[in-house]
């Protein structure tokens, strides 16, 4: 039986600010989470909620992950882009190549986000949040594939993607060279087990999949923490 995604989490200097700037790009609603932090809710088929965790750490190098925004006509990904700046993004060059039609971006903590161009036909029947692209390797796509029961979409030249049955954004992996990991991952996602008070069955399921249990500091807390074949880490809830 498959884990369940719950959520994909930023730890966020200034939780309400970071909130706010998203919840004005993805037109969410707010509300508050049970970790004490601040989540968005979604009103499409995306499927998990957004929420911002509080943390002292400075941003530190590039995150492994980064949300893709789709758009319906040039226009449209205009828009997106003069919204999002006027909340309070800026624009960022992460190697990108001129002939690129996308828009590379920032929100006010440093997070890279990426506004696609129309057209684009990976993303083509997918909504405005049209994907979670992850630096990895084809290992880590098997591996969430099989955490989360999603079938695979793309299988090539060790680039992977997998999605929901249900619809709602592809979760992609671009394959090597994988950028270096700078200290704990920026963002990261939440999991709970397919069973309500499941969680030791789910450590242990993920375990078998090639999940690693580490220790971040989180100290004495409810949801079990582990890294993915790439190191990466995420959460498993309670329920």
């Amino acid at each position: 039986m498959s884990a369940r995604l719950v959520a994909l989490s930023f730890h966020a200097n200034d939780p309400g600010r970071l909130a706010g700037f998203w919840a004005g790009v993805l037109g969410w609603e707010t509300a508050d989470d049970p970790s004490g932090g601040i989540a968005l809710l979604p009103d499409d088929d995306t499927g998990f909620r957004v929420r911002f965790l509080p943390t002292r750490e400075p941003k530190a190098g590039q995150n492994r992950m980064h949300l893709d925004l789709t758009s319906t006509s040039p226009e449209d990904q205009q828009q997106t882009v003069a919204r999002s700046l006027a909340l309070g993004a800026r624009h960022i060059d992460v190697g990108q190549r001129p002939e690129e039609r996308h828009v590379v971006l920032a929100d006010p903590e440093g997070n890279e986000f990426c506004v696609i161009e129309p057209g684009n036909q990976f993303l083509a029947d997918c909504g405005f949040v049209g994907a979670l692209a992850c630096d990895g390797s084809q290992q880590a796509g098997y591996f969430w594939r099989d955490a989360l029961g999603w079938p695979l979409v793309w299988d090539q030249d060790q680039e992977t993607a997998i999605r929901s049955p249900h619809g709602g954004p592809k979760i992609t992996w671009g394959g090597p060279p994988l950028m270096p990991k700078t200290g704990k991952n920026r963002l990261h996602l939440d999991l709970a087990p397919a069973v309500p008070g499941d969680q030791q069955t789910e450590v242990d399921r993920l375990v078998a999949l090639g999940a690693t249990r580490i220790d971040i500091g989180q100290g004495e807390v409810d949801e079990v923490v582990l890294a993915d074949p790439d190191g990466n880490e995420f959460c498993v809830l309670p329920s």
